[in-house]
């Protein structure tokens, strides 16, 4: 079991808190009942502080045992769609949240936000991205449009009229998409790491975290996938939509209508500061805010730091 999600309730074992506390009243049945549901509420937010508290900054937790397992839920399918099959699922109760995870990656990685999202009042929608974990692709090239056009296939099977957007580096330019081209649709987008054209990209230079991360990719990606050998040809396919796409312009930044909020990390190994920066003062009514001591990888990193602000700016939306 990973360390960083065992239940854990303080000094003594949950075992010990039932011997000697719950077990001996057994008697007295309304007392125990009580005791019984006090217990659980404050272990689940035990449980909560242990996660939210993760710091990962190498990622070596994230290599080893990926994010935090997502919780059960009955409510998860696929919708066929230009060629795919998109799977998607849905969790707690509220006003919609998509959430949108990276290029490489899945839904599985948003472990971290996603179960404390659902109890915060939201109805939290996962998708995985056309190819990526256990959606499948067909021939054609990867676009952005494309991506978002699988994003309002889900919203509309799901009979979901307008939503707020969680972006993570290709899902925020997925997110963007939405908001210029479905304004309607678009509550507002928490917009992390990603470029809006290719000055926004660094020189990337190989280092030990990107070689954890995309370790995981490639391990998530032979457990999920229906085509479990085919990694690098579905890596090549995405880099391939990287280096071309998103291109937009300042005046199509512009046209940008719904709230937004720019979020880079101090050490994100791919998008300049100063590009975020220019989004920010280039989308109307945006804001900017920096994240110290994290990188690209912010959500598996700092859950705490990454959940305070998302939980923050989806609190300001009107649904």
């Amino acid at each position: 079991m990973c360390a960083s999600w065992r239940f854990e309730t303080g000094s003594r074992s949950d075992y010990d808190v039932w011997r000697e506390e719950l077990f001996p009243s057994l008697l007295n049945f309304g007392w125990l009942q009580r005791q019984s549901q006090a217990y659980c509420r404050a272990s689940a937010c035990a449980l909560i502080r242990v996660r939210m508290e993760l710091r990962d900054d190498d990622l070596t937790n994230f290599e080893r045992h990926g994010a935090e397992p997502l919780p059960a839920t009955n409510d998860q399918g696929y919708v066929d769609h230009e060629g795919a099959r998109i799977w998607y699922a849905t969790f707690g109760a509220g006003h919609s949240m998509i959430m949108l995870h990276g290029g490489l990656g899945h839904s599985d990685n948003w472990g971290y936000q996603a179960p404390g999202l659902a109890s915060s009042g939201y109805l939290v929608i996962l998708i995985d991205s056309r190819g990526h974990g256990r959606s499948s692709r067909d021939e054609r090239p990867y676009t952005y449009e494309l991506l978002a056009s699988d994003v309002l296939a889900v919203m509309d099977h799901l009979q979901l009229q307008k939503a707020a957007f969680v972006g993570w580096s290709d899902g925020a330019c997925t997110a963007l998409v939405l908001a210029r081209n479905a304004a309607l649709r678009s509550a507002g987008v928490f917009f992390f790491a990603c470029n809006i054209d290719p000055s926004g990209i660094k020189d990337i230079k190989p280092n030990l975290i990107l070689r954890r991360c995309l370790s995981r990719h490639t391990k998530d990606y032979a457990q999920l996938s229906a085509t479990p050998d085919q990694f690098a040809a579905f890596a090549e396919a995405v880099r391939q939509m990287q280096r071309t796409e998103p291109n937009y312009s300042a005046d199509g930044l512009a046209e940008v209508q719904v709230p937004i909020v720019i979020v880079q990390g101090e050490h994100d190994e791919f998008i300049k500061l100063e590009h975020a920066e220019y989004l920010a003062r280039s989308i109307p009514g945006a804001e900017f805010i920096l994240l110290p001591g994290v990188s690209h990888f912010a959500p598996p990193q700092r859950p705490k730091k990454f959940n305070s602000v998302m939980l923050t700016f989806l609190g300001k939306l009107l649904f």
